[in-house]
């Protein structure tokens, strides 16, 4: 069985390295990181590997993962190729949705085959994200040997792999922060200004719930288009500016995101589209 060396013992690694193991598709060799405690615990939870917090340590592999972040993934594959120049030509896969393989080239020039690959799921938790990895969509790119070596792996422990276009990582990447990251504060606003309107809070608890409920339950079944109401959808210009004066009058910022968002409700309504042909 092939070998995998984790370098960054944070709940993406360990998640992928528990997955690996329960899965039995290959054997985990060394977990690396910086803070020697995080490399233990990622080990307990993988339920295989040595933990080092030492790069020049490690073994010999043939798939080098990767999931140090994004800041820290250029130098790391710079401290591995100078470390690793003398072995056989190896995989390295890094786990970044912004970053593609360029930061891998130190080792692309000692003869690695690279790739990224970015699961589409919050790692919140890795003793919760073990459990709802099954079906998670990951996006890869870079060269095809590390691709295919990757996806198969991938595979075997449940996601569900595809391409991404060369040079095009970055709006792929930003899909997935506007589609997850972002709900928490359009939600944060919305709690806010109705704190700011002075709604009681087991009300807004409860108004939250359901209205985050139901829009969500709305874009999965109908679309966005179909889903998509409000006074921008419908082109009351005149509710739309009122709330916007009455936002700007608390927050300058968010009533640029209110304006912006319905600017974007309009096309969406009009065309189907947010942007502009």
């Amino acid at each position: 069985m092939a070998t995998l060396n984790i370098i960054g013992a944070g709940r993406v690694g360990a998640t992928l390295g528990n997955l690996i193991v329960a899965n039995r598709v290959l054997d985990i060799g060394d977990v690396c990181d910086s803070d020697i405690a995080h490399a233990r615990e990622a080990v307990d939870f993988i339920g295989a590997g040595r933990a080092l917090d030492d790069l020049a340590a490690t073994r010999p592999a043939d798939i080098w993962l990767l999931s140090v972040p994004d800041m820290r993934i250029a130098d790391v594959a710079q401290a591995l190729a100078q470390h690793r120049k003398g072995d056989a030509p190896s995989v390295a896969v890094h786990c970044s949705g912004a970053l593609d393989t360029d930061t891998l080239e130190p080792l692309r020039a000692i003869g690695w085959s690279v790739a990224s690959a970015h699961p589409m799921l919050s790692f919140a938790n890795p003793g919760t994200a073990v459990f709802q990895f099954e079906g998670t969509p990951c996006g890869l790119e870079g060269d095809q040997a590390a691709r295919a070596a990757w996806s198969g792996i991938l595979a075997s422990i449940g996601a569900r792999c595809f391409d991404i276009e060369p040079g095009s990582k970055a709006l792929y990447h930003a899909a997935a922060v506007v589609a997850s990251n972002f709900l928490p504060i359009l939600a944060a606003m919305s709690v806010e200004m109705w704190q700011a309107a002075g709604i009681p809070q087991p009300l807004i608890d409860d108004m939250m719930h359901t209205l985050a409920r139901n829009a969500a339950a709305n874009v999965v079944a109908l679309g966005p288009k179909d889903a998509l109401t409000g006074p921008a959808a419908r082109g009351d210009r005149a509710v739309v500016e009122a709330q916007a004066k009455a936002i700007g009058e608390w927050d300058a910022v968010s009533r640029d995101a209110y304006d912006a968002l319905s600017t974007l409700a309009t096309r969406l309504a009009l065309t189907g589209k947010v942007r502009e042909a």
